[in-house]
């Protein structure tokens, strides 16, 4: 038995909207079927002319790299507090900034 993942789903559903704007020559009449925006629309175009359906799944839209994300240290010091001593939230910054000197907001520690 074969089953679909959701990229493989995207990718036959983009496939068939551009074959129903090719069979049937009026981009908006398609867009308005499909229930799509036109920009969608061009830029499904120009990616699946440019890198064929292996550029048509969903690409992320969220960055990589967080900048102020919580050093792996710093956390694993929070766990290792939380894990071993039950400490809550607000004696664990109040640890940290005094042995450690390190200065966290007790929403970031919990």
């Amino acid at each position: 038995m074969y089953f679909m993942t959701s990229d493989q789903r995207e990718i036959r559903r983009k496939l068939r909207i551009l074959a129903y704007a090719e069979a049937t020559g009026n981009v908006g009449k398609t867009c308005r079927y499909f229930g799509i925006g036109r920009a969608s629309f061009y830029r499904w175009r120009q990616v699946y002319q440019a890198q064929g359906a292996a550029g048509l799944p969903d690409k992320r839209s969220v960055p990589h790299i967080h900048p102020n994300k919580t050093p792996p240290a710093v956390a694993e010091k929070v766990l290792h507090l939380r894990r071993k001593y039950h400490l809550g939230s607000i004696r664990i910054v109040w640890y940290l900034e005094r042995y450690h000197g390190i200065n966290m907001s007790d929403a970031g520690v919990y």
